[in-house]
This record gives C-alpha cells, sequence and structure tokens, in this order.
C-alpha cells in the first residue's frame, strides 16, 4: 500500500514475519528498512497519516506503527486480538482515519475498530457479513463496500454495501451477484459512482453502480478481462487522478490496464510483461 503523499510502500512479507517499508523515488523503488509485523503471516496492510496497522492472518490480530523519518516504530499497546478461526484477508482505514475494517473470511464477519489521536484501536465491533467468505473491499461517500467469495463457489461470487456510523456497520445493498467466481478484490473510483470487483476463477472484472445511501448494483458482470476464462486475475488499483485501473494477472505474469469511462465503461490500454508469478499485491499512484 502507498501512503497518502505517494511517499513510502508498504508491504507485506508473509513468509518472514515481516513488513518492508520502500522509499519512492524518481529511479524507483529503495528498500528503507524491515520490521516485524508483531505476529505471523502477515497479509495486509493499512496507511492513514504517519500511522499504520498490519493484518496477521497467522496469529489473527493488528498491530500499529508509526511511520516517522523513514522508519517504522511499534506502538506500544496496539495488539488487537480477532478470533482464532477468524482468517481475516484485509485491514484498512476509512478515508478519515478514523476506522479500521477488517474481513473475516473464516467467520464470515467484519470486525470495526475506532482510532484514537494516540493511534490505538478500540474494539472490535464485529457484525456477520451480508453474504459467506467476504474478502476485499473498498470505501466510497460513507459506504463500505465488501466481495463475497461463497468459498469460492462456481458462479456465486457477490458483493454487499455497508454504511459506515461511526466506527460501526450497516447492511445497505445485501449479496448482489455478479455472476462470476472466486471474487477477490474492490475499488472504488474517486467520485465514488462506481465499483470494479476482481474475480480470480475466470480472469473478469465486474463493474457495480453505487447509488444514494450506498446502494449497490451490478453494471456488467464481464466488465473486463485479463485473459477471459483463465483464472489468474488478483489485485487491482486506481490511479490517484481516477483515470486508470489496474489490475494483475499472476499466472499471466502481466500488468494489464484500462481507463475508466464517464459511464464506468472500462477500454484497455495495454498489457505489460515482467511480473513474477509471485506476485500478490498491486498500488498505483
Amino acid at each position: 500500500v502507498l501512503t497518502g503523499d505517494g511517499a513510502w510502500l508498504l508491504v507485506a512479507n508473509a513468509g518472514s514475519d515481516e513488513v518492508s517499508l520502500f522509499a519512492v523515488e524518481p529511479s524507483g523503488l529503495r528498500l528503507a528498512g524491515r520490521v516485524a509485523s508483531g505476529g505471523s503471516d502477515p497479509t495486509s496492510v493499512a496507511t492513514h497519516g504517519d500511522l499504520v496497522y498490519v493484518l496477521n492472518n497467522g496469529t489473527p490480530s493488528v498491530n500499529g506503527f508509526r511511520l516517522d523519518g523513514g522508519a517504522l516504530a511499534p506502538v506500544e499497546g496496539s495488539e488487537r486480538a480477532l478470533s482464532a478461526e477468524a482468517d481475516p484477508a484485509q485491514i484498512a482505514f476509512n478515508p478519515d482515519g478514523s476506522t479500521l475494517v477488517v474481513t473475516e473470511r473464516g467467520t464470515n464477519s467484519i470486525s470495526t475498530f475506532s482510532v484514537g489521536e494516540n493511534g490505538l484501536a478500540e474494539g472490535p465491533a464485529t457484525i456477520p457479513s451480508s453474504g459467506a467468505t467476504p474478502y476485499g473491499f473498498d470505501f466510497a461517500n460513507g459506504s463500505v463496500i465488501v466481495t463475497e467469495a461463497f468459498g469460492g463457489e462456481v458462479g456465486k461470487a457477490a458483493a454487499s454495501s455497508y454504511a459506515l456510523e461511526g466506527a460501526r456497520l450497516a447492511p445497505v445493498s445485501a449479496s448482489v451477484a455478479d455472476t462470476r467466481s472466486e471474487v477477490c478484490w474492490a475499488a472504488t473510483t474517486r467520485d465514488g459512482r462506481f465499483v470494479y470487483v476482481t474475480n480470480f476463477g475466470d480472469g473478469t472484472i465486474s463493474s457495480y453502480a453505487l447509488g444514494d445511501g450506498g446502494s449497490l448494483e451490478l453494471l456488467e458482470p464481464v466488465a473486463a478481462a485479463t485473459r477471459l476464462g483463465e483464472a489468474g486475475v488478483r489485485d487491482e488499483a486506481i490511479t490517484a487522478d481516477g483515470r486508470f485501473l489496474y489490475a494483475i494477472d499472476a499466472d499471466a505474469q502481466r500488468v494489464f490496464g484500462w481507463t475508466i469511462g464517464e459511464d464506468g465503461s472500462l477500454e484497455p490500454v495495454g498489457e505489460f510483461e515482467g511480473v513474477p508469478a509471485t506476485v500478490a499485491g498491486l498500488a498505483a499512484s
């Protein structure tokens, strides 16, 4: 994940139980340091201002850090445990940094934490997910849009929306199907009108429209594809100017790109080789 100013990139290293910090420089990335994640098998990182939280999957928990002077320092007393069977997928701050959201695939639930000025997270407040296997999510206009993989069942991929009120979630649109399989990540446009979700099972990206109050409506089951009918598409990201969507297809070892139309349609701009088969995440500036 990139920091808000685009100056730093944070990467979770599940194999070594660490988080790496890279400086983003004109010539490329420079490794600035590594720190222990505070648990095992870290899978996701969230950042807001100088505050960083890491999601550990092996020992289900969240742990806080401060980014200062090009180094990460643990926030004392910041570890918060999740349920032992959580199998958490993603952590992220809401846009104003007051709330952390975590999806728990193993318990079919979503947890939220309120975040104080001291950087400590309080909670969690946990609700059942509208659909099974909540996975990736993104924010838009006071709403949270969460994908649901339904255990990878063929044709069962869906997404739900929730209103974020304080640090608590309230369901709005429940399990709106995209008719595809093995949905993973979600990305909302900068104006909050559209949501794109990646369907690992068949290499497609589905599009949704966001209405008043966070209502969710499927636009196109197949708005775009990396390799239609072939598994492999994983993470995605929208550029800071809101003009382009990019997604990685690890099996194809490529990054694919599209322009985002005013009506939410996606037009291909190209595909780019040189991505290792082990790639798991993507960030765009």
